[in-house]
């Protein structure tokens, strides 16, 4: 290990005994792609001892302009972006172990997997799923960073459960929402720099060097040469349903979580079925084939054209309906090719 870590050991902030935190620690990544790849890539070259990653979405040729850990090969074998992190990730360090979840962040999921998680990253595209990560932060005591960016603008802010305020309490101070979407573009600095933010505060939350956590919200943009630090100390706020005096996590709530879902700065909607269950994928194939569909897959989807149509079908019976945002639409082409 000295050898493989040694300019990392030689850092002051972390050191021998540092490392040999990082190595024991377990790390939930909520999503793979651009904040999520690259967040993924410098745990697992820093030794991290366990990385779960959890992504609904498959790689597109789109994402190859930011997404660090894809080839073209994944975009041509539609491989989850999951599946595709994992296989990258193992070539890149096989002495940490990765688990890979090719499905949706669902606040039930999310307090599954919460029991030994040392912190969680956000890299999500909406802010139903971090609203679900902030209830399992203040929940499960678990800190958590949250991160985003679009066009050459990005954000970033470290949560320290009963130390800071939540998500919760910043979004009655700092409009957060109009910044989940990639609809206005990205550049790659962009989504670099957020890493950068998210992955250092990462490191000294492993280290546990707690004096290190910057305790300021982040806001940058590339283009316009801006920086802002803003002191968010005063956002806490007592009457907070999900870090206050009287918590209620209303955000784990599984009724509140929305079943069919317009993708973030796509022409694609989720529907994620409501009863849970897994698809025998072989034999939907054949189904679909017998119908007409030009039906193509692997191990973990399948993709289905008819026409204009294209959904693509997941073991967990999620489907991706590609080309519209109407929401009623998108339920009438899943009900007639899933009958």
């Amino acid at each position: 290990m000295a050898e493989r870590y040694s300019r990392q050991i030689l850092f002051p902030g972390i050191g021998r005994e540092g490392q040999e935190k990082i190595r024991s620690k377990h790390v939930l990544l909520v999503g793979a792609g651009a904040l999520g790849s690259g967040n993924a890539e410098i745990l697992t070259r820093a030794g991290i001892g366990k990385l779960t990653i959890i992504d609904r979405d498959y790689v597109e040729e789109s994402n190859l302009q930011r997404q660090q850990l894809y080839t073209e090969e994944d975009v041509l074998q539609k491989l989850p972006k999951a599946a595709a992190a994992e296989k990258r990730l193992r070539a890149i360090n096989r002495d940490v172990e990765i688990e890979a979840i090719i499905g949706d962040a669902t606040p039930e999921v999310l307090e599954e997997l919460a029991n030994g998680i040392d912190l969680i990253i956000d890299a999500t595209d909406n802010f139903e799923t971090r609203m679900a990560i902030n209830d399992v932060s203040q929940k499960y005591r678990i800190p958590w960073i949250y991160g985003a960016c679009v066009g050459s603008h990005g954000m970033s802010f470290t949560i320290l459960p009963g130390t800071t305020p939540c998500l919760n309490c910043l979004l009655r101070t700092i409009p957060l929402q109009g910044l989940t979407c990639d609809t206005g573009g990205i550049i790659g600095p962009a989504v670099q720099m957020a890493i950068s933010h998210q992955s250092a505060e990462a490191l000294k939350i492993l280290v546990e060097d707690w004096d290190a956590v910057r305790s300021t919200f982040v806001s940058f943009d590339l283009w316009r040469n801006e920086y802002i630090a803003m002191k968010m100390s005063k956002a806490k706020f007592s009457g907070c349903l999900s870090c206050g005096e009287h918590p209620t996590y209303p955000y784990l709530d599984k009724e509140n979580m929305t079943k069919t879902t317009v993708l973030c700065g796509r022409d694609t909607v989720q529907i994620r079925p409501s009863a849970q269950g897994e698809l025998s994928l072989e034999k939907l194939a054949s189904q679909l084939g017998s119908l007409g569909y030009e039906v193509k897959g692997n191990p973990y989807l399948l993709s289905v054209e008819l026409g204009e149509e294209r959904m693509v079908i997941f073991r967990d019976g999620r489907a991706l309906i590609h080309g519209t945002k109407d929401l009623t639409h998108a339920k009438s082409v899943y009900q007639r090719i899933m009958g």
